[in-house]
């Protein structure tokens, strides 16, 4: 569905997350490690509900404040964003078994992202 009805495609980093946004002092802070893709503004946001540990994730409301405020920050509709959501999860979880570790912790927020859309 979300690549049958894309968004206007932009620059994308790829790989957002926490351990990707360092501090430069002076320059402040900047994200290292692009990957170059090309799409749809949700596949860097989603990133940043599925990277947390295991306990963050699963915390209660988290990820319903979370989508909140990103989702209006980003002038992104929430739905559309949990889709990502479910999606990136999907996608991280093959890379953690593909590395021989427990995707748990995407398939978590997966789970909860989809219960939240289901409402």
């Amino acid at each position: 569905h979300l690549l049958s009805t894309p968004d206007v495609p932009v620059v994308l980093h790829g790989d957002i997350h926490h351990g990707n946004i360092l501090d430069f002092d002076a320059r402040g802070w900047l994200a290292i490690d692009p990957k170059g893709l090309c799409g749809d503004r949700g596949f860097d946001y989603a990133n940043l509900f599925c990277n947390p540990e295991l306990p963050v994730v699963t915390a209660p409301g988290r990820l319903s404040r979370q989508l909140a405020i990103v989702a209006h920050e980003a002038r992104l509709e929430p739905k559309r964003l949990l889709q990502w959501v479910i999606a990136y999860a999907g996608l991280s979880a093959a890379w953690f078994l593909g590395d021989g570790e427990s995707p748990e912790s995407t398939l978590a927020v997966a789970a909860i992202a989809d219960a939240e859309l289901r409402g």
